[in-house]
């Protein structure tokens, strides 16, 4: 695929940034990528991988020149990050984010935003519990979605290429609005790993249990949600206060359906449940045939 950007910076070089390298090297989709992570530790791990053409110390030095400008930082810090980097943005440049809720990003990242440029939130729906610098591949993206939520009255070229950027790392792309972007990943990925992150702590809880048990004898179930619970504690914490009333009305919904569940296990209603699973089995095969998932036994994870 031709080149779409000259230039690229990464701001933040974790597992997606270093996945957005390698894919962009795959397609030829930049000319030169520039990185930059808040951690010396980070800054010199990437240079000794060979990730990004050039890793630099000051984020100022990264951004200086770039056509994209990709935030991959945590949601929390967005905003002083665009504050910091927005005297120096090449004018006719784009920015976009990597974070998974939008009306937060938008609101403290949009009012940094210099007049001539472009910013675009954006969220890969891509990822695993792994995180850093050495967890990138090039094929994260691949047949994944990426949701662009354009401002009210964006460039539409812009738009496009930015759309055309994230096709050549593999992704599908759709255009949401903000609002229901967070609500959408509310019900797809947040309520399910703060489900996750709690089943796991309730088997710490349960005294009864001992822990070599619970490591010892995790079947499919278990060992599934310790994978979500596994992931970065730091993102997740932003997740959860910046996409508050959408989570808690996800989560509300998911108390109602626990008690129905409760009521017919406490009496017996064997139709009850069984119509339950039959419906909820039909949602976990549509995700396959969307070619979201795989049918293997170990959902096609990678041994480590």
């Amino acid at each position: 695929m031709a080149q779409i950007y000259d230039r690229v910076a990464l701001i933040g070089l974790g597992l997606i940034a270093s996945s957005m390298f390698w894919a962009m090297k795959r397609a030829g989709s930049a000319n030169h990528v520039s990185g930059y992570a808040r951690s010396a530790e980070t800054r010199e791990t990437a240079r000794k991988i060979g990730l990004c053409d050039s890793v630099h110390d000051d984020i100022l030095d990264a951004v200086a020149g770039a056509d994209l400008v990709v935030l991959c930082v945590p949601i929390g810090v967005m905003g002083s990050v665009m504050e910091q980097i927005a005297g120096v943005l090449k004018p006719g440049a784009t920015v976009t984010d990597v974070g998974s809720v939008k009306r937060d990003v938008i609101e403290n990242v949009a009012p940094h935003v210099p007049e001539g440029v472009h910013f675009i939130a954006g969220h890969p729906l891509a990822g695993t519990e792994h995180s850093g610098p050495r967890s990138g591949f090039a094929e994260l993206f691949d047949s994944r979605w990426c949701l662009l939520v354009p401002p009210e009255g964006a460039d539409p070229v812009a738009v496009q290429r930015l759309q055309q950027f994230w096709e050549s790392l593999g992704s599908n792309v759709e255009q949401m609005d903000a609002d229901h972007h967070d609500l959408v990943v509310a019900v797809t990925s947040h309520a399910p790993h703060l489900i996750a992150y709690t089943m796991v702590g309730v088997a710490d809880d349960l005294r009864r249990v001992t822990d070599s048990e619970v490591i010892k004898y995790s079947a499919g179930g278990f060992r599934d949600f310790t994978r979500i619970a596994a992931s970065d504690p730091t993102m997740w914490r932003d997740v959860f206060l910046t996409n508050k009333d959408a989570t808690l009305e996800i989560l509300g919904r998911f108390t109602e359906e626990l008690f129905a569940l409760q009521r017919a296990i406490r009496q017996g209603d064997g139709d009850f449940l069984h119509d339950y699973f039959t419906r909820t089995r039909a949602i976990r095969r549509g995700i396959i045939e969307a070619g979201q998932d795989t049918d293997a036994p170990d959902f096609g994870r990678k041994k480590s």
